[in-house]
């Protein structure tokens, strides 16, 4: 330890710093209650990898049958024994980003819509219904999309799309009514809340300088939001959206009652699809075999990896985004 005195400290006084430090753990209640937080702290993470290694132990058996053409396989025949997830992959994949394609700019116009243009009496209000959409139960959606939204896209939404758009594969075929469109558009509306919440948050702590600075440079209050509000919180923005995206990957009982539940891939969303998570809602009580509970096991493991890796990518997407930001995107 340097014996040069430190400067604005008289000689043989000890710093506050050195002070402060000296009294650190001395109390027992503080090392008790600093030994509980660090418990509590790390239990989620512990938790995480109890559940990664309970879903591959359970998933071990299919793991050594199958390798990965697991994952590119599409037959699924429990009598035959043989299991492949590649139907499931594609239709979560599938949904969660026709969710997405739906809900992002929905999402973002009701959040630069309540933050920048809404009248002040008219924000929470507004505010307060769109978040109330998150506290519905999934089977509540899942029944309204069968008595009420699959008839109306039967209606009114499939045959002018087919009209315009049926030449394409993506339109192409019978409209049965449990379909992947259906799915995505359940997704949408499910996830709409998170991300318009997020992101009104987002655009709310963008500091009032930045909106003037725009403003005194001549733009209008669009161009304001386009040129300054925006790109300050862009870091934020995106967490917004890949909440919504782990939502929607995550979904089960709204979207195994609608998506249809066939292990196909087709490109079409006319058709009927099916996802990782209805597959395990399904099929798990009727796992009667080891290997077919193993399948189910490495359906969920897989289900659990895709969304640490998309929460992971998330994460570095954000961390580019932020790089050079100001202080307060880095912080979303």
């Amino acid at each position: 330890m340097s014996s040069f005195p430190i400067e604005g400290v008289p000689p043989g006084r000890p710093s506050a710093e050195t002070r402060w430090r000296s009294l650190v753990g001395n109390d027992r209640s503080d090392r008790v209650y600093r030994n509980v937080l660090t418990g509590l702290a790390l239990a989620l993470p512990a938790l995480i990898l109890i559940i990664l290694g309970v879903l591959f132990m359970g998933a071990l058996p299919a793991l050594k049958r199958f390798g990965p053409s697991f994952i590119w396989t599409s037959t699924w025949d429990p009598v035959a024994e043989v299991y492949g997830a590649a139907p499931m992959i594609f239709g979560t994949l599938a949904s969660s980003f026709l969710a997405l394609l739906i809900a992002v700019p929905l999402a973002l116009s009701v959040a630069i819509f309540l933050t920048e243009f809404s009248p002040r009496w008219l924000r929470q209000p507004v505010g307060f219904v769109i978040e109330l959409l998150a506290a519905i139960p999934s089977v509540v959606y899942g029944t309204w999309g069968i008595f009420v939204l699959i008839p109306f896209l039967r209606a009114h939404v499939v045959p002018p799309l087919k009209a315009v758009l049926g030449w394409t594969p993506f339109f192409h075929g019978v409209f049965y009514g449990n379909s992947l469109l259906a799915g995505g558009i359940i997704l949408a509306i499910m996830i709409v809340p998170y991300i318009a919440a997020v992101s009104r948050e987002v655009l709310l702590a963008v500091p009032g300088s930045q909106r003037e600075a725009a403003l005194a440079m001549g733009a209008t209050r669009w161009e304001a939001v386009r040129s300054a509000v925006l790109p300050y919180g862009r870091a934020g923005l995106i967490g917004a959206v890949i909440l919504g995206l782990g939502r929607a990957l995550g979904e089960t009982m709204a979207v195994t009652m609608v998506i249809g539940n066939r292990h196909d891939i087709g490109v079409s969303v006319f058709q009927p699809a099916y996802t990782m998570a209805a597959a395990i809602a399904n099929e798990f009580s009727e796992a009667t075999t080891h290997l077919y509970l193993s399948a189910l096991f490495e359906v969920g493991l897989i289900l659990f990896v895709l969304t640490v890796v998309v929460n992971a990518i998330a994460r570095i997407l954000i961390w580019r985004v932020a790089r050079g930001q100001a202080v307060g995107s880095q912080a979303l």
